[in-house]
């Protein structure tokens, strides 16, 4: 038998895929009794009747609803000042910091907004109905409540080092809170936080994200037979985005800042004025569409647990995606401009309210007033028990789109891997941080991270490893068990902060910066 090139080289492909594919598979196999047991503990369940949730969405919400009435309401009572700091009205470009209020917001975004928006609220609305929609509402209200705690807190416990730069967040405010127990503990609650963010950010924030956008971009150049369906599009693909990656985030958070501020807001925009396209282009479907998520939230049909089952459903996913409580968006919003820690926990306060309140709910009317016949399907595979996935969310928030702007798929695809590249570039911020706090502060102890960040974001795109996901999921929401704990034990300081800016604004100690001076750019 002769071989041919061609020959050899088709072989060689077939036996790199076959390696891969061993390889994916032993990897998952291998961890998932490690995924499934972390994943029993972290997602302990309860039952409340006929309805079963994971213990940590009450953690987080329960929060959420303690912090919203301590503090009297801050989400509403702050709304016009959240509104002026993101103008800069109160912070100077030589205030402390790296980044402007807006910079720290669109980053802090950045790493919440995406596919669990987009393709989460398809999910929830499917499993509990358009009811759903409305407690993922509230959820996202008081969640406000929550990101306005841990930043004012991030910022408060700052340290400002002599080049500049800033470290701020959990590792700051963890320790404070967590001395009262005693030092080993307080340094061991700040470890098992840090591990914990840098698994989760090197897989879920990382891996997980770079696999979506070549999933993506797959997708629009004709799937498994286009342009990148052929071997090694996928490896390839990979490097560029790596080097994408690395090209901004060695410039650190300032480089990452000006990226996502002009990322952010033009993907908010896309995806919000498409979703107006269909709201306002079927006007007269509106009303009844929120009628059938107010009536869907009281008087649900179909859904196990009834009420309780849809209230449940819709703040699930309204923790999964805002991030609130997870101690996440304190570390950017810790680099931000200014003198009054209580000023960036105002600015975080519009985070749940873009990220939950505004994209979730424009998805969600969408959806339920396209209605499409792939809705009907799912509805139905739902109450037979058949699994709804974010893949399948993302299809049935695609298809509602087409049935009023045809081509909307590919805009789709565009908009989702905007998020993640993004969300990608926001995780390596924060992984960095968690790192630095292990193993100290130094250039060459940075950059050795940020290779490894890229070499993970190369894995993403060619290898799939699902149990080890499900094991990144776990560990975002063991940072959630500890991050709460440190605000409520700080709490008081918070209120601290908010007499004294309040009172620095009467007293005139805190004016209107002018335009010229202002870090609004």
């Amino acid at each position: 038998m002769i071989l041919t090139p061609a020959a050899v080289i088709s072989a060689a492909q077939d036996a790199d895929s076959s390696w891969l594919a061993r390889f994916e598979e032993s990897v998952s196999d291998g961890f998932e009794p490690v995924a499934a047991a972390v994943a029993s503990v972290v997602f302990f369940e309860v039952s409340v009747g006929p309805v079963t949730f994971p213990v940590i969405v009450l953690w987080l919400v329960a929060a959420a609803a303690i912090f919203t009435v301590y503090l009297r309401g801050v989400q509403v009572t702050g709304a016009r000042t959240s509104i002026g700091l993101v103008r800069g009205k109160y912070s100077r470009m030589s205030d402390p910091g790296e980044v402007t209020h807006f910079q720290a917001l669109s980053s802090a975004v950045s790493g919440t907004v995406g596919l669990g928006n987009i393709a989460g609220v398809a999910v929830a609305v499917t499993i509990g109905g358009p009811g759903a929609t409305l407690w993922m509402i509230i959820a996202g209200l008081l969640g406000m409540a929550t990101k306005f705690v841990e930043c004012t807190l991030g910022v408060k416990y700052r340290e400002l080092h002599e080049d500049g730069t800033v470290t701020g967040g959990p590792f700051r405010y963890m320790p404070v809170a967590f001395e009262r127990f005693g030092r080993p503990a307080s340094k061991i609650a700040v470890g098992i936080f840090a591990v914990a963010l840098i698994l989760f950010g090197a897989l879920g924030g990382n891996a997980f994200q770079a696999n979506q956008t070549f999933a993506q971009a797959q997708e629009v150049t004709g799937g498994a037979d286009g342009f990148l369906g052929s071997d090694g599009a996928a490896l390839i693909f990979g490097i560029i985005l790596a080097l994408l990656v690395g090209a901004v985030i060695l410039g650190g958070v300032t480089s990452i800042g000006k990226v996502t501020s002009r990322l952010v807001p033009f993907m908010g925009i896309l995806y919000v004025v498409a979703c107006l396209l269909v709201i306002f282009g079927n006007i007269g479907e509106v009303p009844g569409a929120v009628s059938t998520i107010v009536n869907g939230a009281f008087n649900p049909e179909g859904v196990a647990g009834g009420v309780v089952g849809v209230l449940i459903i819709g703040f699930q996913r309204a923790a999964f995606s805002n991030e609130a409580g997870v101690g996440s968006a304190p570390i950017v919003h810790s680099a931000a401009k200014t003198k009054h820690p209580v000023s960036e926990g105002y600015v975080a306060l519009l985070e749940p309210f873009i990220d939950t309140v505004v994209v979730c709910t424009m998805t969600a009317l969408t959806i339920v007033i396209a209605d499409t016949a792939f809705y009907g399907e799912l509805l139905a595979g739902a109450a037979a028990g058949e699994e709804v996935t974010n893949d399948t969310g993302v299809v049935l928030t695609s298809r509602s789109f087409e049935t009023f702007l045809p081509g909307f798929g590919n805009v789709l695809a565009v908009a989702v891997a905007f998020f993640a590249f993004s969300t990608l570039i926001t995780w390596s911020y924060y992984t960095l941080k968690a790192w630095t706090t292990l193993v100290g502060r130094s250039p060459a102890k940075e950059l050795a991270f940020k290779i490894i960040f890229c070499v993970f974001t190369v894995i993403g795109t060619v290898v799939e490893l699902g149990s080890v996901l499900d094991f990144a999921d776990s560990m975002l929401f063991v940072c959630a068990i500890f991050n709460l704990t440190a605000c409520y034990l700080l709490l008081p300081k918070v209120r601290e902060e908010v007499r004294a800016f309040r009172e620095g604004r009467r007293s005139g100690e805190i004016t209107v910066v002018p335009k010229e001076e202002r870090a609004n750019t």
